[in-house]
């Protein structure tokens, strides 16, 4: 079984023990070595599993604690909007430079720890279990979580839902992010920078600088891909004009 589908049931499994009360909210659950025993999957399926999980806001990933059950989600996400790259980055641009500005005043010295932690394995400096990509997506939602705002951190866990689970989305973030890894460090630090100063005009400035340079490379990519598709066309009509000269 593919994958993708393995990890699709571990995440159906899982919900069905939390919905029967196996696991009650607040309840932590067994590690991931447990769970793959239990499922007969491999750890990576479960990873995978409860990082879905976690985006649908079931459970909640705490690195070095362990995962814990969190109460039914007020709101399921049944269906997803067909939205392009571009949309759903302006609308994270929007949303997060905001969420920046406001958690900036009154983010605490352990979520400022947290995200230093996450861009350290971003960038390959430390060895951890997670992903870079992984450890994008967490420093994104920790600075959700530092607003206090629930209604902030449920937008941002859904955009985050919504690129995690479109191959589509996946594969276009993947080649921007792959192009220019070096601008990926230096914007996580500036707003890492911009939150150890509680200032929000900077937070505020530098993350809206690190989603213009995503969208910016958003362009250029369709940009080519438009360019070579044109290319791709003139090619076959010149061949098969050639093709038709040489039969007359």
């Amino acid at each position: 079984m593919p994958d993708k589908l393995v990890h699709h049931r571990v995440a159906k499994q899982l919900l069905a023990l939390i919905d029967s009360g196996v696991y009650a909210p607040g309840s932590r659950l067994p590690s991931e070595r447990e769970l793959a025993t239990q499922f007969g999957v491999g750890r990576g399926a479960v990873r995978n599993a409860e990082k879905m999980l976690e985006m649908q806001g079931h459970i909640e990933i705490k690195v070095g604690s362990g995962v814990y059950v969190l109460g039914t989600p007020s709101l399921h996400l049944n269906v997803m909007p067909n939205v392009s790259p571009l949309e759903l980055t302006e609308a994270r641009a929007l949303f997060e430079a905001e969420s920046a500005a406001l958690a900036a005043p009154i983010i605490t010295d352990e979520t400022i720890a947290e995200l230093e932690h996450y861009i350290s394995i971003m960038t390959i400096k430390q060895k951890s279990e997670m992903t870079p990509d992984d450890a994008d997506a967490a420093f994104h939602k920790a600075i959700a979580r530092a607003t206090n705002n629930n209604m902030i951190i449920f937008v941002i866990d859904t955009m985050w839902t919504l690129r995690a689970e479109n191959f589509e989305l996946q594969k276009v973030y993947r080649k921007v992010c792959d192009s220019e890894p070096s601008h990926r460090e230096g914007e996580h630090h500036a707003i890492l920078e911009a939150f150890k100063q509680r200032d929000s005009n900077a937070a505020r400035k530098a993350m809206r600088a690190h989603f213009t340079r995503i969208i910016e490379a958003l362009l250029d990519s369709s940009e080519q891909e438009a360019y070579e598709k044109v290319e791709a066309q003139v090619s076959t009509s010149r061949e098969r004009f050639l093709l038709t000269t040489q039969i007359g």
